[in-house]
């Protein structure tokens, strides 16, 4: 008896929750939770990478003490003054544990920096997904809510009295519609296709050239042979089409 209170009582709040749930809302939810979770892990990154940076300043400070203790040991041998010598020694052998160890921390720090960065663009790629998976079904709610509502007015029609506004209704739509393509392709054509393919040239040259630069100043690349007035040219020439409209 109390299995069957149980199973009635269960089928009874899955009634429930299924009654209430709204797909479409609990998407919209789903992509904002989504997006809430961005901020707080990039607040998680910039702890870490924090972290890594305290290291290091860290790093550069054992780094000019062991510099420091080395050469006071060496002019204090000079000196002839054993004694401070051996003071400064045993300082400089701690410093060097000290920078040993913070090496190490060091390193496992950039790791977890690098690994907190994969788990962001994997999470940001999910999140992508997810996001235009929900909007695309949002969407599909939406139409098929209109579908419904346009199937049931036109179960709600009566054939007798229908049929001589019907055509009527469908020629004014259609008119409609192919007046509204007409200014979309209008509009189309009035768009300077020419200067915007020429621009996007221009910046990928512009672009290509940079790259040029960088890897001569890395040695990457050897320094052209100087021309005179062939990028001039080919500036005059793009901003000269670039202007034609």
């Amino acid at each position: 008896m109390w299995q069957r209170f149980k199973r009635a009582m269960r089928s009874f709040a899955g009634f429930f929750v299924s009654s209430i749930e709204d797909p479409e809302l609990i998407l919209e939810q789903n992509i904002r939770d989504l997006n809430d979770q961005v901020p707080k892990m990039n607040e998680s990154i910039a702890m870490v990478r924090a972290n890594v940076t305290l290291l290091e300043k860290e790093n550069m400070k054992y780094q000019q003490d062991v510099r420091e203790l080395t050469a006071k040991v060496k002019a204090a041998i000079q000196a002839g003054r054993d004694d401070l010598a051996g003071t400064y020694a045993t300082k400089l052998q701690g410093e060097k544990e000290a920078l040993a160890r913070n090496q190490q921390q060091l390193d496992i720090a950039k790791l977890a920096y690098e690994k907190a960065l994969n788990v962001k663009k994997a999470f940001m790629r999910e999140k992508d997904k997810k996001t235009q998976e929900a909007m695309n079904a949002v969407r599909d709610a939406r139409r098929a809510k209109w579908q419904a509502k346009v199937a049931d007015t036109m179960e709600s029609f009566t054939v007798a009295g229908v049929d001589s506004t019907h055509d009527e209704m469908l020629r004014k739509v259609q008119e409609k519609t192919a007046i509204n393509e007409a200014r979309m392709q209008m509009a189309l054509e009035s768009v300077d296709h020419q200067a915007a393919a020429i621009e996007e040239e221009a910046e990928k040259i512009q672009g290509d050239e940079l790259v040029k630069q960088f890897k001569m100043e890395m040695g990457l690349l050897d320094s052209p042979a100087p021309v005179s007035d062939v990028g001039a040219g080919t500036e005059k020439t793009i901003g000269k089409k670039v202007e034609i409209k």
